[in-house]
């Protein structure tokens, strides 16, 4: 369960996190680390994200690897991306069971757009992490968006 009231969004577009925000060094390096986290997965590479703020960096999977639920990504083979020079948040797209539990305990919200075209029923905003703990939770969300992408 995460630490206190959810976060203030925005719903956008772009839907960002408005409250409950580290200072600017802060945040931007937490992003990185999970960003370098996330570009040590077999498979994924850094982008600039297909939909998203300027500044928000998208992580690719192989389309060699990408399974062939389109509800699994973004846009393309993006699985997420992090908000780095805005708020640290994260979109991603992740299982129903894990989404729902997400939710549950406060570290993620629907994406307001999530089921509509091109948007899968299962996009969330990961709420931008506060401190080095909480990169742990919000990198094992990410994994399971990775291993839910990836062919069988």
């Amino acid at each position: 369960m995460r630490k206190g009231p959810r976060p203030e969004t925005f719903p956008g577009p772009p839907q960002s996190q408005v409250s409950q925000l580290t200072d600017p060094e802060t945040r931007r390096r937490l992003s990185l680390t999970m960003a370098e986290r996330m570009l040590r997965l077999d498979g994924i590479k850094g982008g600039l994200s297909r939909r998203a703020p300027p500044g928000t960096i998208g992580f690719f999977l192989d389309p060699e690897q990408c399974c062939a639920d389109v509800d699994s990504f973004l846009l393309g083979n993006e699985i997420a991306h992090v908000h780095l020079e805005d708020d640290g948040s994260l979109h991603a797209v992740l299982p129903e069971e894990v989404m729902q539990a997400a939710i549950e305990a406060r570290w993620a919200e629907p994406h307001p757009m999530a089921g509509m075209p091109t948007v899968s029923p299962r996009t969330v905003l990961i709420y931008a992490p506060r401190d080095e703990g909480e990169i742990e939770t919000i990198m094992g969300l990410l994994q399971y968006a990775y291993d839910a992408a990836r062919r069988d």
